[in-house]
């Protein structure tokens, strides 16, 4: 069973919602038999790639909030997420493009490291001091190479803005089609879509169904044929 899932590094629900999705799929009996990919999905896909706020400014500018309103809800947050056993900055934090990060996700994935790297990009963007929007590239080599990719690699990636970008954009446009217009968004073998950071429990009850609902295998049946087994191999009849 595949469970695909749409975020973006700078969503903190999709921080604390990978979280609670994980805690299903670990006491979930058939956890070994699915299969996790994380598609990208860009909050703000329009933004410049230099345009690095803090949080609280772009909360208060992009949604009307007041400060007082913006500094709650990061302190909700922070209660959310330390209740899933995650660190999480209530201040100080900034925001700016993701679009890079998810084209290194792209990469991770080809090299079987997409899981590490989304983990290693939201520990740092929620709860580290350092920036991962205002260091500049080799911050993100940095942490790319924490998650176990090779350095030249990520760089290379990097340095070639349409390197992945088509993959990106794929996966937005996949997300509109299947109606997702937020993060995160859980599908299940295309099936069923589960929005939002949900308790643990909803993700346990979508993942059992699902997995009680995949069709049976059916055998085409041409008649006997060769094969090996645990008494050894057929010997072709002349």
């Amino acid at each position: 069973m595949k469970v695909e899932i749409w975020s973006d590094i700078a969503c903190p629900w999709c921080y604390v919602g990978k979280a609670r999705f994980e805690k299903a799929l670990a006491a979930f009996p058939h956890r070994d038999g699915v299969e996790v990919v994380h598609r990208s999905f860009e909050l703000d896909p329009g933004r410049a790639k230099g345009d690095v706020q803090p949080v609280i400014t772009m909360l208060t500018r992009k949604y009307g909030m007041s400060e007082a309103q913006a500094r709650a809800g990061e302190e909700n947050l922070g209660a959310q997420a330390a209740a899933e056993g995650l660190e999480y900055r209530t201040s100080g934090r900034d925001s700016g493009n993701t679009f890079d990060m998810h084209r290194l996700l792209h990469l991770a994935k080809e090299r079987g490291r997409q899981d590490e790297l989304i983990q290693t990009f939201y520990r740092a963007n929620f709860a580290e001091e350092r920036s991962v929007f205002s260091e500049g590239d080799e911050r993100l080599v940095e942490l790319a190479v924490a998650a176990g990719l090779d350095a030249d690699e990520a760089r290379k990636v990097l340095a070639d803005p349409t390197a992945y970008a088509d993959e990106v954009r794929a996966d937005e446009r996949e997300a509109a089609e299947l109606g997702a217009n937020g993060v995160p968004f859980f599908v299940l073998d295309r099936k069923y879509g589960v929005s939002g950071a949900q308790p643990a429990e909803v993700f346990t009850q979508a993942l059992t169904r699902a997995w009680g609902e995949r069709p049976p295998l059916q055998l085409i049946d041409e008649g006997d044929a060769e094969a090996c087994g645990p008494d050894g191999c057929a010997v072709p009849q002349q």
